[in-house]
């Protein structure tokens, strides 16, 4: 496994994932963009789950090149709101909507509405599959039959609480880092220092726990 493609058309997410992922090209592993194999199709995201849907996305990427992929998908659940957005964080009010959009939409669906009712999570579910018979690690790290592909998943959170109002600083693809107040730290998601960052982002913790995985089927 020499090339392994990051399927995502967002510009922030991608340079996120190739950080969480540099292990792999230290140690020899090329991490391909989209545009890199000059793919601008993109799948319909029909799953229920973050689950469902980044290895939906994870398998229409690699077939359509034949290179093994990593794809995610997340986004922000609200319990209080029968846990929306959900996977329909980027489609909420009902069409691809802009990020300030989503930020007015949100504070629209807790308009008076008070802690603890506010409580949130960021969740995100990374994918890597590949195209060839061979066995999946599974979230208990054991081995299983898979005569389709080989799937590795991982997944992880970050709980908070959606604040009554955003930062106001650019969101770069990530509207709801605008208005989530971590609970770790105090903090809007968007104002925590670079370290903090670091301790906390789940997808770089997931990208983590996924590299170890794949490095032990190396």
């Amino acid at each position: 496994m020499k090339n392994i493609l990051v399927a995502t058309h967002n510009p922030a997410k991608l340079e996120e994932l190739r950080f969480g992922l540099k292990k792999l090209e230290e140690l020899g592993i090329t991490l391909l963009s989209l545009n890199d194999v000059g793919v601008e199709k993109e799948p319909e995201e029909t799953g229920k789950t973050f689950e469902e849907n980044s290895l939906l996305k994870a398998k229409f990427y690699s077939n359509l090149t034949g290179l093994p992929t990593i794809a995610d998908d997340g986004g922000l659940v609200i319990p209080y709101l029968n846990n929306g957005p959900g996977v329909k964080s980027k489609r909420w009010p009902g069409y691809e909507a802009s990020d300030e959009e989503l930020i007015a939409y949100t504070l629209l669906n807790l308009k008076n509405v008070k802690q603890p009712q506010r409580t949130a999570y960021l969740e995100t579910c990374i994918c890597f599959y590949a195209p060839t018979p061979g066995v999946s690690l599974g979230r208990s790290n054991k081995l299983q039959l898979h005569p389709r592909g080989v799937v590795v998943f991982e997944q992880e959170k970050i709980k908070g609480y959606i604040a009554e109002k955003p930062t106001g600083r650019p969101t770069n693809g990530y509207p709801f880092r605008a208005l989530f107040i971590v609970d770790e730290f105090n903090k809007y998601y968007d104002e925590l220092t670079e370290q903090e960052h670091l301790e906390v982002n789940h997808r770089l913790k997931a990208l983590k726990r996924l590299t170890k995985k794949l490095l032990s089927m190396l």
